[in-house]
């Protein structure tokens, strides 16, 4: 673009006020690292529908046909990147450090999008580093929220990073569907094994979305974005802090992040916003000792009576994990498991409120933490009913039929632990629900009056205020009829 000569013209005292302004910002201001572009090849075509083909050759997890996305207005799709990529290795609470590079890597990522007839793209991709701890890739962020995701036009991109869930028997993709996955690697030949690689393949995941033409496809098939939004739940999150502390300040390719049940601490002179949403489950499990005050740049919200792994979640997730031949759940714990107390609903609204943060300054609410009254040793106060105090405390917990708790325990064989992820639900007594709620309007009426004011507070959207209402008014809670055995 050309400038006219009079409207840059400068005089000497001016211009070398300019140049030196200039030399003290290249000074102080911080070196980006230059993140390359992959290569990107797809979408990859599938061999019939998931589950029917013995070779796997289909998206793990593919959402397809189990959650339509095609009644959604959505397509699935698939894609591989690669290029080469830089170790990194990520000091504690500073910018990472380069290690090596030119390591060759190709990995995957799936794609959810509006159709081109489908519900109006609203500019906003969620890009989630998937959780690989059960062996394989879980898009905890998409089974949780996918029904919001789809019905406010978002963007989803899931992404393969680490070797766990790309190369590791007996879940691993290579070894899942060596038709389908047998070329990918992220280890360098097995060079690399550490994972210092995923930093910078996180990257080059949102380098493909940011830069279509110098990728070779357009994942997002010409829809225009506004942000990226990083993503990640449990070792995902914990992932994302060390990018967030180390990564983000070299590469700069992500938005804002919304790491999900772990996380932290983090840096405060990174700039980049930042919502977590934790279960009661961290708390109980030592966050309260590194919890840090909400600044403008970070908000921390828990939600009371959650868990790490709950109830929805993991009946949605199972039939997708039995389609596939994945490692199948063992529930043999201490307590009866799985909190049922919804966190999604929370989560729908720290998406919300990170667009606002983003796009209009508008910063989130500020939550009550939940109390914890000694971190050595660790003391959580519970009430009468078994419930801890403050939190997020959503009609479950407010309006309760059962003691939700984030706390488990039980040795499973083969199962890793994860009683102590799965939280507890233990229902109340038929008579001392009659004796809370002895009516049906009663009970009705104080679901109504608790989601309402979340709704207000910020911490959950109408549409999901709605489901839980409507949830209270269809229940049996109040009337003659048995409650069921949940």
């Amino acid at each position: 673009m050309l400038i006219s000569r009079s409207r840059t013209r400068l005089s000497k005292g001016a211009f070398t006020i300019a140049a030196t302004a200039a030399l003290c910002a290249a000074l102080v201001a911080p070196t980006l690292a230059q993140v390359p572009v992959p290569h990107v090849t797809g979408p990859i075509p599938a061999v019939g529908p998931p589950g029917t083909d013995l070779t796997h050759n289909y998206p793990q997890l593919a959402s397809e046909p189990t959650f339509q996305l095609s009644r959604a207005g959505y397509i699935e799709e698939e894609f591989f990147f690669e290029g080469t990529a830089t170790s990194y290795s990520t000091p504690s609470m500073a910018d990472g450090v380069v290690v090596s590079t030119g390591h060759p890597y190709k990995s995957r990522m799936i794609v959810r999008r509006p159709a081109k007839n489908g519900p109006k793209f609203n500019g906003v991709v969620l890009v989630e580093w998937v959780n690989v701890t059960s062996g394989y890739n879980l898009d905890v962020h998409w089974g949780l929220s996918h029904e919001y995701l789809t019905q406010q036009g978002y963007a989803y991109v899931g992404v393969s990073a680490q070797r766990v869930g790309v190369q590791q028997a007996p879940y691993g993709l290579t070894v899942w569907s060596p038709t389908r996955y047998g070329t990918l690697d992220v280890t360098d030949g097995g060079r690399i094994t550490n994972d210092s690689l995923s930093y910078d393949i996180f990257s080059q995941a949102g380098q493909a979305i940011r830069h279509p033409r110098e990728a070779g496809v357009d994942v997002l098939d010409g829809l225009k974005f506004e942000m990226l939004i990083a993503v990640g739940a449990s070792q995902s999150a914990s992932r994302l802090s060390l990018y967030y502390n180390s990564i983000q300040p070299l590469h700069r390719v992500y938005d804002a992040f919304v790491p999900h049940i772990g996380g932290g601490p983090y840096r405060t002179d990174v700039g980049t916003k930042q919502l977590r949403v934790n279960s009661e489950r961290e708390i109980d499990f030592g966050a309260a000792s590194i919890r840090q005050p909400d600044t403008d740049i970070f908000r921390s919200w828990e939600v009371a009576g959650a868990s790490h792994v709950g109830y929805q979640y993991q009946m949605f997730r199972g039939g997708f994990v039995g389609r596939d031949g994945l490692a199948p759940f063992n529930f043999t714990c201490d307590k009866p498991p799985l909190s049922h107390v919804r966190i999604h609903p929370v989560l729908n609204a720290a998406y919300a409120a990170v667009v606002d943060w983003v796009k209009k300054d508008k910063a989130p609410p500020i939550a009550t933490p939940i109390l914890v009254t000694s971190t050595s040793p660790l003391v959580i106060p519970r009430d009468a009913n078994g419930h801890v105090f403050g939190g997020i405390r959503l009609a479950d917990i407010d309006v309760p039929l059962a003691t939700n708790t984030g706390a488990n325990s039980g040795t499973i064989p083969g199962s890793g632990g994860f009683c102590v992820l799965y939280g507890s639900h233990e229902p109340f007594s038929a008579s001392k629900i009659a004796g809370l709620y002895p009516t049906h309007d009663a009970y009705v009426t104080a679901v109504k009056k608790v989601s309402q004011q979340n709704q207000k507070d910020g911490f959950i959207l109408k549409d999901d205020m709605d489901e839980i209402i409507g949830d209270a008014e269809v229940s049996l809670v109040g009337t003659t009829h048995p409650l069921p055995i949940p």
